[in-house]
């Protein structure tokens, strides 16, 4: 083994003590938000994305519409890690966004006024701690590469919030 270590963390739980959604569920809210609260806020606000995925319904699984190609998608996701390659080239400890420290978020991660004034208000709203700005701008610095942008603009910033479905406590 070599310490310090890099990994990625890939996790799954139920949204309630029962195994069902929350509108299906037996439980109380108070019994759902006790399950949840077994995972500690300082260890949620080290994962980078908490999602929630609902149960499919039939008429998606039989449907004909698809989503986008596998080929499409996995085209994207080499797009994205060439720039940061070519971002961080000058960096060999970055490998990814998901690896830069405050002066490189700083660098790279510049927002328009905008696009802050979005930001400041979802972590009022949400009541995101200061790591999870962090997480959240690592990960819309990452929505944009994926969309080819040089910039983050608003609507990366949103769907990176987005993805902090256990911050904003939905389940309850």
């Amino acid at each position: 083994m070599t310490f310090p270590s890099q990994f990625m963390l890939v996790a799954a739980m139920n949204p309630t003590p029962d195994g069902k959604m929350p509108g299906e569920s037996r439980s109380t809210p108070r019994e759902i938000q006790n399950y949840l609260g077994r995972i500690s806020g300082p260890l949620l606000d080290r994962i980078d994305l908490h999602v929630e995925v609902p149960a499919v319904k039939f008429h998606e699984i039989t449907g004909e519409q698809t989503g986008e190609p596998s080929a499409q998608i996995r085209e994207r996701v080499i797009g994205a890690r060439k720039r940061q390659q070519e971002r961080f080239r000058d960096k060999p400890r970055i490998t990814c966004n998901a690896r830069m420290g405050s002066r490189e978020l700083k660098a790279y991660c510049a927002l328009t006024d905008t696009t802050m004034e979005l930001l400041k208000f979802a972590m009022a709203d949400l009541k995101l701690s200061a790591r999870a700005y962090d997480r959240v701008l690592k990960v819309a610095r990452t929505i944009a590469d994926l969309a080819g942008s040089e910039n983050i603009a608003s609507e990366h910033v949103s769907e990176a919030v987005q993805l902090r479905s256990l911050d904003r406590q939905l389940w309850t």
